[in-house]
């Protein structure tokens, strides 16, 4: 009899329910005929949608499933199926289909529903500007949207996510609606967040570990670090000053309860581990350094190590706890190495580049780097791939186990030579083929070969057209007829600068720069008459620049540069043109007496004194290929005139006449720098010489006797210049670059000496200004000011030679960048330099330098090219100063080798 009573109570409920849905009152059957005791079958003969604002009737329809000619039964689970899926969607917030009317065995229905409302924006609230822009690029909140309760925890979960990944484990996020008062069917969200404090890791906990001690196996894990105890460093230096074990320890917390030798190993290693390093947890950094732990495991023969278990806990408010179970597993070493399907070469050759003998101590990611790609030597691929056999493989396989020792069979499949068929470069809109195509090193009918690959990877990347981070090379290989494609995927940047700068400086005049530099110029399409706005895509250079001081200083300058001179070799031809003048007001004497004082200036604007240089050199260059193809050498030949009109002594010892200058140079380079903007390896190295005609020799003068004018009016010397640059990658994106410069002048004979010209002036920022005008070599040293190092450093003679006949300087730099993107390079630095010129070769000693440190940065935009501010800290005194250079800031332009 209950079962009954529940039965009845039951059937009650779902009447009712039915009754409710349709909207029908009355108890066994409505005003419509419908008997919801006794569901019919009827044949849909329409479907009305109300309640519509923006979404389409058809389309809602068609989303129920219902449509006309359906037959269903009433009441029925057709009508709740309709329902469900209209919710499914999460398009409509409130939805119920009822009947409009039945007419014999047909029905006519009616949706009523509400749509959702839409996403007109959204806002943030305790959130800094800086991660606001990341925050918007993870959400994928479109206005228009319809809003979901789905897509409100998903934005919910992707703040709180961003925040866990930064460290900010207790971060707190908020989503709330708000009706936008402008758009009454839309809401704006407002995200509200609380990041709180970081979560630190207040201590890593490994456990069952017996070969490797806890430090060693945490400075695997390169991003996951402990907190640093301040207590325990601080009294380090008092371990090291001799203070005992014991009395350290009393400045410890208890819980650290260890012995005197391994609190000294606890010091040293947490030093280097946590010091200068972050500890806050971020769980995709430790699952990386999980997997980290694990390979050093495998790179020291325990194949079958593992990590048990790990927790992270909480240790209070702000920090977490880590404890890491480790299973070490025994150690493995190589047993017998046996090659099968090798044909090409012989199993010994293959062995001497393997380099892993029976005995060793057995290295899983050893095997993989000599087989695939070794950074630090040949490898096994490299060996067959540059011989042409694209579609080589080897795949190691474990054999066999004899107790601690492994056999591994390397079996090989050779495969077929492949030949280089096509060559597909896109993404090139500016450049044309033929300059990408000359760079090339994978060229149609030759053999496939890696290091080609490699090499014209580096090639394009030095041209300066193109990304180099974006420079894809793809090879499509064609096995059937035994033929590769190599697809060159290229992604244009803009190498072009333009230099503009003017202003008004009183007297001077209108003071200002105008310069330009077209990387990518074409000179055929500038006769053709093809702009775009200019004409580019040939790979010639084209400089002009133009600078003035009134008419105190001014200076013009041009050069061209064709690097495929005929098209066919990469024989470069460079011409350039120059033009400068300094003019300045020189006090004359009225009455021929200069000691009466009766002496008198020009008026501002009247220079009475100048000293022009006027100059053209044309320079002829090749690539080498021996000793190999990164080489170079470039032979150009230059004539100058420097004409003095009244110019006073300046250094030179006369102040009328004219110096004549014809030079030879020579200059052989090696360049394989990686990223001519932000190198990350490779290096350039140069040795440049210059030698004008030996005047000395035939010329017949008495030059102890003879006049300055007379005695320079043919300048003559040999100059020579070595540099060298070197960049290695550290960690990460930390490269270091290391210089060195060496400078040297010289003359043919003792009686004419060394010349007031091309000499070398040191310190500052290295900016050639208007005062040198006479083919100094400028070389900076940061944290001294501009061209301090020159001798001779107190001298109050008019008639002195300023400048050194002999330099040298050494550097370092610790880059690091912020972004370089196709937009712009930017990146800081930390340097220390050292360097001293020296005005006769007895007083040069290369260990006898100016030293100074400091920091920086630089930003390169195409547009504009390199620019940097540095400041330096100079250590040392210079000869006439009373105290230390000090600290300097300098401002600098261009790529400096010096």
């Amino acid at each position: 009899m209950k079962r009954i009573s529940v039965f009845l109570i039951f059937c009650f409920f779902i009447a009712t329910s039915l009754n409710a849905q349709f909207r029908k009152r009355g108890n066994a059957q409505d005003d419509s005929g419908l008997n919801y005791s006794n569901p019919q079958e009827y044949v849909i003969a329409g479907i009305e949608v109300t309640g519509l604002k923006v979404l389409d009737k058809n389309a809602l329809i068609s989303l129920s499933g219902l449509k006309v000619g359906d037959k269903i039964k009433v009441p029925g689970d057709d009508i709740s199926g309709a329902i469900r899926k209209l919710w499914k969607h999460g398009l409509v917030g409130n939805v119920a289909i009822t009947i409009d009317r039945i007419e014999d065995d047909q029905v006519y229905l009616n949706i009523e529903l509400s749509e959702r409302p839409r996403l007109t924006g959204f806002t943030f609230e305790g959130v800094k500007k800086g991660r606001e822009s990341d925050l918007r690029e993870d959400l994928n909140l479109i206005r228009g949207r319809i809003l979901s309760d789905a897509i409100i925890r998903n934005t919910e979960l992707t703040v709180k996510n961003h925040y866990v990944n930064k460290g900010f484990l207790n971060a707190e996020v908020k989503v709330i609606q708000q009706v936008d008062t402008v758009n009454r069917d839309g809401v704006k969200l407002k995200i509200e967040v609380d990041p709180k404090s970081k979560v630190k890791i207040h201590k890593i906990n490994i456990i069952g570990n017996e070969e490797f001690s806890d430090n060693r196996l945490k400075k695997k894990m390169k991003s996951t670090h402990e907190k640093v105890r301040f207590a325990l460093f601080k009294r380090s230096a008092e371990l090291v000053m001799g203070v005992s074990p014991k009395n350290v320890k009393s400045f410890i917390d208890s819980s650290y309860d260890v012995s005197g030798e391994e609190l000294k190993e606890y010091i040293n290693d947490n030093i280097k581990l946590n010091f200068f390093n972050s500890s806050k947890f971020i769980k995709s950094d430790y699952e990386v350094d999980k997997d980290a732990i694990i390979a050093f495991y495998n790179s020291k023969g325990y194949r079958d190590a593992e990590i048990v278990y790990d927790t992270i806990y909480r240790h209070d408010d702000n920090s977490v706890n880590i404890d890491i179970q480790v299973n070490e597993g025994r150690k493995y070493y190589f047993g017998d190495i046996i090659w099968t399907g090798n044909f090409v070469h012989t199993s010994e050759t293959l062995n001497k580049i393997l380099a892993i003998e029976k005995g060793d101590v057995y290295n899983k990611e050893l095997i993989d780097q000599k087989l695939t790609f070794n950074p630090k030597g040949p490898d096994i691929s490299g060996l067959y791939m540059d011989d042409g056999y694209l579609f080589f493989r080897v795949t190691p396989v474990e054999v066999a186990v004899n107790g601690d020792s492994i056999n591994v069979e390397m079996r090989i499949y050779e495969g077929e030579q492949a030949t280089i068929k096509d060559i597909i470069i896109s993404g090139n809109d500016r450049t044309r083929d033929h300059v990408i195509r000359r760079e090339l090193y994978t060229i149609p009918g030759q053999k496939f070969s890696r290091t080609d690959i490699i090499r014209t990877q580096q090639r394009l990347s030095q041209m300066g057209y193109f990304d180099p981070e974006q420079i894809s090379p793809t090879p499509i290989p064609n096995p059937a007829d035994g033929t590769v494609d190599i697809e060159w995927k290229l992604v244009e940047k803009s190498s072009d600068q333009i230099e503009l700068s003017g202003g008004w400086g009183g007297q001077l005049g209108f003071v200002g720069t105008l310069g330009l530099v077209l990387n990518n110029f074409s000179l055929r399409n500038m006769l053709k008459g093809k702009f775009t706005p200019i004409p580019v895509g040939d790979g010639q250079r084209l400089s002009m620049r133009v600078q003035a001081t009134g008419r105190q200083y001014q200076s013009y300058s041009f050069s061209f540069t064709e690097p495929w001179l005929g098209g066919k070799k990469p024989n470069s031809l460079s011409v350039s043109l120059n033009y400068s003048i300094q003019r300045q007001r020189v006090a004359e004497d009225r009455d021929g007496d200069p000691t009466n004082g009766n002496e008198y200036f020009p008026s501002y604007g009247d220079f009475n004194a100048s000293l022009s240089v006027k100059g053209v050199t044309v320079g002829l260059g090749r690539r080498l290929e021996w000793p190999d193809n990164y080489f170079t050498l470039t032979n150009s030949l230059s004539y100058l005139v420097y004409e003095l009109d009244n110019y006073g002594t300046r250094g030179l010892g006369f102040s009328n006449g004219s110096a004549n200058s014809i030079a030879f140079n020579t200059t052989l380079a090696r360049n394989s720098v990686d990223n001519p903007m932000y190198p990350t390896g490779g290096s350039n190295i140069s040795l440049s010489a210059t030698f004008t005609p030996p005047y000395s020799l035939w010329r017949d003068l008495d030059y102890d006797n003879v006049s300055a004018a007379e005695k320079y009016k043919w300048i003559e010397y040999h100059k020579w210049m070595f540099d060298a640059q070197y960049y290695l990658s550290l960690v990460g994106k930390l490269v270091l670059e290391a210089k060195a410069n060496f400078g040297y002048i010289g003359s043919y004979s003792n009686e004419a000496g060394v010349g007031p010209f091309e000499r070398f002036y040191v310190g500052g920022d290295g900016l050639a200004g208007q005062n040198f005008l006479l083919g100094t070599e400028v070389i900076g040293l940061r944290g001294y000011e501009n061209n301090s190092i020159t001798p001779p450093y107190t001298s109050t003679d008019i008639n002195a030679i300023r400048g050194g006949i002999v330099y040298n300087k050494f550097s370092m730099e610790l880059r690091y960048p912020v972004t370089t993107g196709q937009a712009a390079t930017i990146y800081g630095f930390v340097f220390g330099e050292a360097g001293n010129n020296f005005g006769s070769y007895e007083e040069f000693n290369p260990f006898e330098n100016y030293r100074s440190a400091g920091f920086g940065a630089r930003i390169f935009m195409p547009a504009f090219g390199l620019i940097g501010v540095n400041w330096g800290y100079g250590f040392d005194t210079l000869p006439g100063a009373t105290e230390r250079s000090g600290p300097q800031f300098h401002f600098t332009i261009g790529q400096q080798i010096r």
